[in-house]
């Protein structure tokens, strides 16, 4: 019986092969650069003519977020274009924590990943075919470290600042995917909500912060090993240009509304995380936040509010994360977009969790919110 074949020397790639023998393969994940995130995955296997495979990913109670493993079901496609779920289990005391994918492809191929990937090649598609739109305009705010550009898209002719932005930590790639669905609704000039937006406000739209990261298969971090939600309060040259390149450029146009887009990996739902216990804190700026969450969850099932994360206590909010240093910077509503990894478990999808269909999706439904969010206040 012929070895199957595992490969992860492309863009976003992560993997390393431990052992391989016929249809089975011992993996471990590859750690950021200068860093000790890991997390992500995402590689090809190949030689499966047809059979079984089962693959087994070591070492992942000591990756980032161990709690994200259980009840987490693996990413696979054989065409690159529909990504469903395989069948997927967690051992914690199996060879240090073990995520056992088993999955009998129809052919030769097969991929995997952590989520579905959102290549820099389609990055790349998605910023050319929104800049031809019209009343679109394309800017570079800056450079990465490996010399990528920082995409920003602007369009729209109203007084309110927007600045929606996504992929501060790479492996998230379901922002990139909302990103995706949001820009398909602005530039549709069909599309009623998306017209309206555009005349009430200038949208300011970051795809990816981190091209690096995404490219080189980091889970957290840019090419310095640094996480760029970290870097608000100081971004510098050195460390942290892009963060450093769209601060500047926000504050340039000021703030009134931002999201930024992203995913967890222990929490199975959609969710929105506030700015709770900046030192400017308002009761008025905080109902703003409030107002919005409530008009999102009513407008899809595909958003939720019981669950999220704990809010800071009055004057303890973190000023180097983003939507806190725009809140406190700007007197700005501003938000974290969490998304997760597994499935949104109050409406899910046996065969593909949550996907790049429904991030899409609540893009989209984010926008509409904004609009009836704007129109009551």
């Amino acid at each position: 019986m012929s070895d199957i074949q595992v490969n992860a020397a492309f863009d976003s790639g992560n993997i390393e092969v431990l052992e391989i023998s016929g249809t089975k393969a011992r993996l471990a994940i590859r750690k950021d650069k200068d860093s000790e995130f890991f997390q992500w995955f995402h590689f090809r296997v190949s030689g499966c003519g047809g059979r079984e495979i089962e693959l087994k990913i070591t070492g992942l109670e000591q990756s980032a977020y161990p709690g994200g493993w259980p009840d987490y079901r693996a990413c696979y496609s054989e065409d690159r274009a529909y990504w469903g779920r395989a069948d997927t289990s967690y051992d914690k005391a199996e060879q240090g924590g073990t995520l056992t994918i088993r999955f009998q492809p129809v052919g030769d191929l097969a991929w995997f990943a952590y989520f579905a990937p959102y290549s820099w090649e389609q990055h790349q598609d998605l910023v050319a075919d929104a800049a031809l739109c019209e009343g679109v305009t394309h800017r570079t705010l800056g450079l990465t470290l490996d010399g990528r550009t920082i995409d920003c898209l602007d369009l729209g002719t109203g007084d309110k600042q927007v600045w929606l932005y996504a992929r501060q930590h790479p492996g998230e790639s379901m922002a990139e995917w909302w990103m995706d669905g949001a820009l398909d609704m602005l530039c549709d000039p069909s599309d009623p909500v998306g017209r309206r937006l555009r005349q009430l406000c200038t949208f300011h739209v970051v795809p990816n912060c981190n091209p690096d990261g995404s490219v080189r298969g980091h889970l957290r971090t840019n090419a310095a090993g640094v996480n760029l939600n970290r870097e608000w309060a100081n971004p510098s040259p050195e460390r942290s240009p892009e963060v450093l390149a769209i601060r500047n450029a926000m504050d340039a146009t000021g703030v009134h509304f931002a999201m930024d887009v992203h995913g967890d990996e222990a929490i199975a739902a959609n969710f929105l995380a506030g700015f709770e216990g900046i030192p400017s804190w308002t009761d008025e700026q905080g109902a703003g936040f409030k107002l919005y969450r409530q008009i999102l969850e009513r407008r899809t099932p595909d958003f939720q509010t019981a669950l999220g994360y704990p809010a800071a206590g009055p004057g303890k909010a973190n000023l180097s994360m983003s939507t806190n240093q725009l809140a406190e910077r700007f007197g700005a509503v501003a938000m974290t977009l969490e998304m997760p990894f597994k499935d949104h478990d109050p409406l899910p999808d046996l065969a593909q969790g949550w996907s790049p269909e429904r991030c899409q999706a609540l893009g989209r439904d984010c926008l509409g919110a904004l609009l009836e969010w704007l129109e009551q206040r």
